[in-house]
């Protein structure tokens, strides 16, 4: 957005940072500190105005376009407490970046956006740390407690292309997990429905389900680990849950996966050790999304799966 005026009410000219996105998702970061009632209470109003006349909360803006914003009271920025500042947070997990895509090794524990509770995740992070970027977008998810390569869109044209590749599956994707039991095949492509529920929590599931989204991976035969197997994966699809589901749905769950694992033996890992999911987005082959130039963005697995595995290994050969 590129400001053009301000006196009482607030002028802003619709630029690639802006195109496309809500006009009351862009209100909310631009209003910083500003409840989202009082957002929507001033869009139902009219106080709000794209080139002059009332939009809808879910109208997208366009490049060009002037957003007219009335004079609101901020509230005063709360103090950062606990939060370490860019040179420590994210300074070491930059896998690639440029002016058009950014590239992290997200650590296990992090979830990727805010929201049920958490107040800052990974993109609230970076924008917090890089107030002077115009635009910075999540192109893909990743579960909290699953580590590994995380791609953000520095432009909206960038953006567009990576959901464009992901679509049209031109990004390959390969993940490392550890399941529990002995994976016979070394390589199996499965391919199952899966349908997301509601707990009566309200918590979110996902099953494999007649009629549900059709997923896609491949399994390859990395290492048998005693009663365990490390597995590569991968995604053909990128459903919600899928390797989660999918491995748990054949009899092979995750290693410390606490929705649809063993529970009885994540506490046993435990206290050997894993304190987490064993999962990991390993490596991420694509062209450049603007340049189209070959990309492999690698995350070497974190320090506690690799102890674990070293631990898995060194019992493994004293069995045998």
């Amino acid at each position: 957005m590129t400001e053009i005026g301000k006196n009482s009410v607030t002028l802003l000219t619709v630029d690639e940072g802006g195109e496309g996105q809500r006009v009351d998702n862009f209100l909310a970061r631009h209003l910083k500190g500003v409840p989202k009632s009082h957002i929507y209470r001033i869009l139902r109003s009219g106080e709000v105005r794209v080139d002059s006349k009332r939009v809808e909360a879910t109208h997208r803006l366009q490049i060009g376009e002037v957003l007219r914003i009335p004079p609101v009271r901020v509230a005063a920025p709360a103090a950062k407490v606990g939060v370490a500042p860019a040179s420590r947070q994210f300074a070491d997990a930059v896998i690639f970046e440029d002016d058009a895509m950014l590239a992290l090794d997200k650590p296990a524990g992090m979830a990727v956006h805010g929201g049920s509770g958490i107040s800052r995740g990974v993109i609230e992070q970076l924008r917090w740390e890089r107030p002077q970027a115009k635009f910075l977008e999540l192109a893909h998810r990743l579960d909290r407690e699953t580590s590994g390569v995380l791609l953000i869109g520095k432009k909206r044209s960038a953006l567009t292309k990576l959901h464009e590749m992901m679509r049209e599956n031109r990004m390959r994707k390969r993940y490392l997990v550890l399941v529990n039991g002995r994976w016979q095949d070394a390589t199996r492509r499965v391919v199952l429905p899966l349908k997301k529920y509601d707990l009566e929590s309200g918590e979110k599931r996902v099953a494999v389900e007649a009629g549900g989204q059709h997923s896609e991976t491949i399994f390859r035969l990395k290492q048998h680990l005693g009663a365990f197997t490390l597995l590569e994966a991968e995604l053909i699809t990128g459903r919600t849950h899928q390797l989660r589901v999918q491995l748990a749905h054949m009899g092979f769950p995750i290693a410390g996966d606490d929705k649809y694992g063993d529970f009885a033996l994540n506490k046993l890992l435990q206290k050997r050790g894993l304190k987490r999911m064993f999962l990991h987005s390993a490596e991420t082959a694509l062209r450049h999304p603007l340049t189209d130039e070959p990309l492999k963005l690698i995350a070497p697995l974190p320090r506690d799966l690799e102890r674990f595995l070293e631990k898995l290994k060194d019992e493994h050969a004293q069995a045998v």
